[in-house]
């Protein structure tokens, strides 16, 4: 989402409870995002006090490079616009700009680890060649998570087993099919049987299945209903029935197969 919009979404999903937020230097939202949450933080509105710390702050590199330099001053920048004195979490946007520029990326984004500027390092749109090809350089630093499209119509499981082989979350984004599957009847039928609206049936699917989910809304009623799925339980019939509704839907961009 933009900037403005980030701003005010960023206040109202932290009133809301949420405490992680996904931004990047291709959103052009970082210092938005960073504003709102400095200013949620120091407000009446903390009423319970939260600190800097408890705010899990994500970010990603727009493009990769084989000047290691390009990379550590952009990881800084990054660090400098949002205000918050470090990331919590930076990602690789995509495998985009071949292997030199991957593992270039990947070692100053290591050293922004060690120099503190960064908490933790992962990966987004990894395929399995992109992952075998970073675990088999020895990174000094593990990637946490690789954030992909995942949803009941595009599952990705080649991805996540090769993730599970290496211990890497996935943060699934467009859990929300970005609304193109909401009057599908397996959605509609299941929503009915549990009491919930579609949106909220596929992010309680996601994190039924162990992902890190990232609903995007900003709208306030949506940020809000995005978040109250704790009391629904999908059987495991029926999280079979929505795995089984994978198309291969890309509802975006798809780089995991870049070479």
């Amino acid at each position: 989402m933009s900037g403005k919009e980030a701003r005010q979404a960023v206040r109202w999903a932290l009133a809301a409870g949420y405490r992680g937020f996904d931004c990047a230097q291709m959103y052009h939202n970082e210092r938005e995002a960073g504003q709102a949450v400095r200013d949620f933080l120091s407000s009446s509105e903390n009423a319970q006090g939260l600190k800097r710390e408890d705010i899990f702050y994500t970010t990603k590199l727009s493009s990769n490079s084989t000047s290691y330099d390009a990379v550590r001053r952009s990881i800084k920048r990054s660090v400098d616009v949002c205000g918050l004195g470090y990331v919590d979490l930076f990602l690789l946007h995509s495998p985009y700009g071949g292997r030199e520029a991957r593992l270039t990326s990947w070692r100053a984004l290591e050293d922004a680890v060690r120099d503190g500027e960064v908490k933790m390092a992962g990966i987004s749109n990894y395929g399995v060649d992109h992952i075998e090809e970073l675990m088999a350089s020895k990174p000094r630093v593990h990637p946490i998570v690789n954030q992909i499209e995942v949803h009941p119509f595009n599952t990705q499981e080649n991805i996540r087993r090769t993730c599970e082989k290496y211990s890497i979350a996935i943060e699934a984004y467009a859990p929300l099919v970005r609304g193109m599957r909401m009057e599908n009847p397996t959605i509609l039928s299941l929503s009915k049987k549990y009491g919930c609206t579609p949106a909220q049936l596929l992010v309680r699917w996601s994190l039924q299945h162990g992902f890190v989910s990232l609903p995007k809304s900003s709208k306030r009623d949506r940020l809000m209903e995005n978040a109250d799925v704790g009391g629904i339980d999908i059987s495991d019939d029926d999280l079979a029935a929505l795995d089984k509704l994978d198309e291969h839907l890309v509802t975006d961009w798809d780089p995991t197969a870049a070479p």
